[in-house]
């Protein structure tokens, strides 16, 4: 395979004709061809070639090439020859997403980062976002979203992408038939699909509680569990966390403690504020969690409490945000520090939790080891993506880790997310880690589409 740059320019032209300066020629090793197929995602198109005498790399396209395949613009753009007579501009990168549709923001809250993405990816692809109702399968086109150069969305048909990075952002519709239908079809069509879906808590405590090189970092768990489970693990840690196993953003969260002097107390959200009960006994505990949830319970996951290192008094947890990079592997892009708010269950900033820099954090507790501590914090987010991976069935380009680390350095994993929200690069200390998770997507767009790799000279 020959792989390189060039600069696609549009000619006017009706006929199927591409026109390559003699230096491209070179560098895709197409020296007397006479006809190629061009492609541009899954559209490809039989075309005759001719050669021009022109410094650099250039590609000419005649309207009639352009419109069969719907190329959505000129400038630079990869270019590859994959040895069998096809040539393929790109890579086209699908960004998945859903929302209302509207002018300005058509994909929601998610219309930032959006607009992120493809301006950094107009750079090095050919990127667009769209959501499953943009999909024309009979025609195998797609009616994406592209960024102009004036940061304005502009619609443009296009071929079914080499690659789809999945970032819809509902539990709801990410588990839904039609959606399930839609990720089996790109994978029919061998279009690399990433990530698959939201995570399911147990499933994900299940996993790597069965792996022996990782089980160590999870804490005891137990699905739907029993009244006698809830009271041993009481019993044993005199503090749990009960919490649905499809949940997000800290929502539906109960803090479980035990003091046998004094009962049992239950700390949770409720209308905006943190709530504090105590109960004389398990059973009225029991009680008050059955009043709330109902059947609901039937979705819960118990896990061990664990006392974490504290800063003012207050509990510190770590966002991990993982990526897998343009050689296929797994790196620490982005940490937050996040530090739970006066009575909170969680260190959610929505509940009152702050941001902090890992390094603020540890420094506290750790002193001068801070920073050997935070490596072998890393070390560890590396090894358990490995192991998430290692036993998923999909592909996985983007982890979200919620990692914890008590006062003796043992690291605790609390949470796996497929699709990590990304609040910890609001920080001012961490925008440049949001731009090299920016970075690090692309990069794994290029792999899987196979336009990463050695460039020609």
């Amino acid at each position: 395979m020959s792989l390189t740059h060039c600069n696609v320019h549009f000619t006017g032209q009706p006929e199927k004709v591409v026109y390559i300066s003699t230096n491209l020629m070179k560098s895709l090793n197409l020296a007397g061809g006479k006809q190629i197929h061009l492609r541009l995602g899954r559209g490809r198109i039989p075309a005759a070639v001719r050669t021009i005498r022109k410094p650099g790399k250039h590609l000419y396209l005649a309207n009639g090439i352009r419109n069969a395949i719907n190329i959505p613009k000129a400038g630079t753009v990869y270019l590859r020859n994959t040895q069998n007579g096809v040539v393929q501009l790109g890579p086209l990168i699908g960004v998945l997403s859903d929302g209302s549709g509207s002018t300005s923001q058509p994909f929601g809250s998610r219309t930032g980062f959006i607009r992120q993405l493809l301006r950094e990816g107009n750079k090095r692809a050919y990127i667009f976002a769209f959501a499953p109702r943009d999909i024309d399968w009979n025609k195998e086109t797609v009616n994406g979203y592209f960024l102009s150069d004036k940061g304005e969305f502009t619609r443009k048909r296009v071929p079914l992408p080499d690659v789809v990075y999945n970032r819809l952002p509902s539990r709801k519709f990410d588990f839904s038939p039609s959606t399930n239908m839609l990720r089996e079809r790109f994978i029919r069509k061998k279009i690399p699909f990433f990530n698959w879906s939201f995570f399911n808590k147990s499933d994900i405590y299940r996993l790597l509680e069965n792996m022996p090189s990782v089980s160590k970092y999870i804490p005891e768990s137990y699905m739907n569990p029993t009244r006698d489970q809830i009271a041993q693990i009481l019993e044993r840690h005199q503090m749990a966390y009960y919490k649905p196993s499809a949940g997000s953003l800290g929502k539906g969260i109960y803090k479980l403690t035990y003091t046998p002097q004094k009962g049992y107390f239950l700390r949770y959200r409720r209308g905006g504020s943190n709530a504090l009960l105590r109960f004389s006994s398990f059973d009225k505990l029991m009680r008050m969690l059955q009043a709330r949830l109902g059947q609901s319970m039937r979705g819960y996951v118990v896990q061990q409490g664990i006392h974490l290192i504290e800063l003012d008094e207050c509990p510190i947890d770590f966002r991990f945000h993982m990526h897998k990079n343009g050689s296929n592997q797994w790196v620490v892009v982005g940490i937050g520090a996040k530090k739970a708010g006066k009575g909170s269950v969680t260190t959610h900033i929505k509940n009152g939790g702050s941001l902090l820099t890992p390094e603020r954090a540890l420094s506290r507790s750790f002193g001068s080891r801070s920073g050997e501590v935070l490596q072998n914090m890393k070390r560890i987010a590396v090894i358990l993506a490995q192991a998430i991976e290692s036993q998923h069935k999909h592909l996985l380009g983007e982890i979200g880790f919620d990692l914890g680390i008590d006062h003796n350095e043992q690291v605790w994993m609390f949470e796996a997310n497929a699709k990590p929200g990304r609040s910890i690069f609001h920080h001012p200390s961490l925008r440049s880690e949001g731009k090299a998770s920016i970075d690090h997507i692309l990069d794994h767009c290029l792999y899987l589409s196979k336009f990463q790799g050695r460039e020609d000279a």
